[in-house]
């Protein structure tokens, strides 16, 4: 077992729990951060396992990051990785698109991740070591039709982590992007039937991926063996946009 830290946005959801699960499995400490589906991380860890920390929170409010932050370093030593999961989507046509909904989706999307970041990025540096990881998309490098706000949002997370990459890269901090295709989550249950089998079949490995594929490729971008590689877009999507 190791003594490492990681805090994982967006830990409920689907992604979220097979990535959770996955750095539990080897052996880190993970604090679990929420909004509102708390029972889907109970169903999976022990709120008694001093190795799972559950906080609920909207990272777009900074006092809620700030008491997430002091309730990390009060539970567990230092932070290790961080990985900005959280995400929502939203299909509608551009021109029917609210100011309230573009801004809620970028809340969501980027803003947290710019809080949750920003929090945690001191010790980073001070320590000259950590990861961030931000869960993109697919749609964030070459875009959807109906989903141009979800679409802008993945777009501009892979732009802040361009560019942090190279801010933080002197201090010893990895940062990179996992864009997953169709994943096999809740995210998707508006498709139809047809139009998941539409899907398998523009994918070249013809099959939709499964959340644990997300997982390991978050994990391998954390190991030691991938020190090298910064301010990358890992698609994991079957080939989709090939």
């Amino acid at each position: 077992m190791n003594n490492k830290t990681v805090v994982i946005s967006g830990a409920s959801g689907g992604i979220g729990i097979a990535i959770s699960k996955a750095f539990y499995n080897e052996g880190y400490n993970i604090v679990l951060l929420y909004n509102k589906n708390k029972k889907a991380l109970e169903d999976e860890f022990s709120l008694t396992d001093k190795r799972v920390l559950m906080l609920k929170g909207d990272l777009s409010k900074e006092r809620d990051v700030l008491k997430i932050k002091e309730k990390v370093y009060s539970s567990f030593n230092s932070v290790d990785i961080i990985v900005n999961n959280a995400g929502i989507s939203l299909v509608k046509f551009f021109d029917e698109t609210t100011c309230e909904e573009w801004d809620n989706v970028f809340d969501v999307n980027v803003k947290s991740a710019f809080m949750l970041t920003k929090a945690f990025l001191p010790e980073m540096i001070n320590k000259k070591r950590g990861n961030i990881i931000n869960i993109s998309s697919m749609w964030g490098i070459s875009g959807a039709s109906m989903e141009v706000c979800y679409s802008a949002s993945k777009a501009a997370l892979i732009g802040m982590s361009k560019a942090l990459a190279k801010e933080v890269g002197p201090s010893g901090i990895n940062v990179n992007v996992i864009a997953p295709g169709v994943i096999d989550t809740k995210m998707n249950n508006h498709l139809s039937k047809e139009d998941m089998e539409s899907l398998i079949e523009e994918t070249p490995i013809n099959r939709i991926g499964k959340p644990e594929d997300v997982a390991n490729a978050v994990l391998f971008l954390c190991d030691r063996k991938a020190s090298f590689i910064t301010g990358e877009v890992i698609s994991v999507d079957g080939g989709f946009i090939l």
